[in-house]
């Protein structure tokens, strides 16, 4: 009996001990998710937009091109082509989108919660792309997650900075990559390794975002020390650490409790974009969030596997670099 008790008392305290590993994991997760948002928003305030996103990627695609080459496989020329492709459409217009509606100053917190309706435009979309009708379910539940934008959104567009075209950029970039996401579900390099992806993206939307920065005003890098702050932080923050924790977290949990916590970034956002940068944040933009989250939830319950699981979105969206 006393063996047995002591074979059997430290399982508890085993399983307390993964589930607060996975909790960590899952708050650095969202944490770093939500920075990527923060810390463009920060960076704008030192350099232009187009500047801050070339040297993010740049310094992304250097990083991990040695990791691409030597880790391998081998790249051939028709996958390399196809995530070039993929680099400017997802990571150069998804990106560029949101981070030029910051610049602009739309609300950092609202970008992040149109960026997190992903789910519902890849299923929208992937009806005239792949054929997969959406389920009746569906649709109502894309339709409340809309409407939450359009109630959170009401209240900045109301004598805010941001000129209102700016507010349909974040849309506009997370249609390309929703896009972008269905193409290459029968690209030839869908099953090319996740580091090599990243790299041959992050070069691809550097080069997009050089000519885009030389027609803003230079290629150079700002010289301030909060500006290569601000990039170190986008680089190894926003961009390999939320690639890392949301694999690491994967191991710890299931796929599905993953993306729903990645749901949690919008608030958070909103929140620490007002503590830093005293942006709006009203019980108006609550409301829209917690309209937004169930739109969310309802879609994902629909049990309809055509349209794409939201598991699978969110795996391609890291993938792709999100922030």
């Amino acid at each position: 009996m006393q063996d047995t008790a002591r074979h059997t008392t430290p399982q508890p305290k085993g399983r307390a001990r993964t589930v607060a590993l996975a909790l960590l994991l899952e708050a650095a997760m969202v944490v770093s998710w939500s920075g990527g948002f923060v810390g463009i928003r920060f960076s704008s305030d030192y350099a232009p937009i187009f500047s801050i996103l070339l040297w993010r990627s740049l310094v992304s695609g250097v990083l991990l091109l040695p990791i691409a080459l030597c880790l391998g496989p081998r790249m051939p020329w028709a996958q390399v082509r196809a995530q070039i492709f993929f680099g400017a459409l997802a990571m150069a217009a998804y990106l560029g989108s949101f981070a030029l509606a910051i610049g602009q100053r739309v609300p950092t917190g609202l970008v992040a919660l149109v960026t997190d309706m992903l789910p519902l435009v890849v299923a929208v979309l992937s009806w005239p792309v792949l054929g997969h009708a959406l389920s009746g379910r569906q649709w109502v539940g894309t339709v409340v997650g809309l409407l939450g934008v359009v109630v959170a959104s009401g209240v900045s567009t109301q004598g805010g900075e941001a000129p209102l075209w700016a507010y349909g950029l974040p849309m506009l970039g997370t249609a390309a990559l929703a896009l972008a996401t269905l193409l290459q579900k029968n690209s030839p390099s869908r099953n090319m390794p996740v580091y090599q992806q990243l790299c041959i993206q992050c070069l691809s939307a550097a080069a997009v975002f050089a000519v885009c920065a030389g027609f803003e005003g230079s290629v150079m890098p700002s010289t301030n020390p909060r500006f290569i702050g601000g990039i170190l932080w986008l680089v190894f923050v926003a961009t390999f650490g939320s690639w890392s924790l949301y694999y690491l977290a994967l191991r710890h949990t299931s796929a599905a409790r993953v993306t729903a916590v990645l749901y949690l970034s919008p608030p958070i956002t909103m929140v620490w974009a007002w503590l830093m940068f005293d942006e709006p944040l009203s019980w108006q933009m609550a409301v829209g969030l917690l309209i937004s989250l169930a739109g969310i939830v309802l879609f994902a319950r629909s049990g309809n596997a055509s349209a794409g699981s939201s598991a699978q979105v969110a795996q391609h969206v890291v993938e792709k670099q999100q922030h």
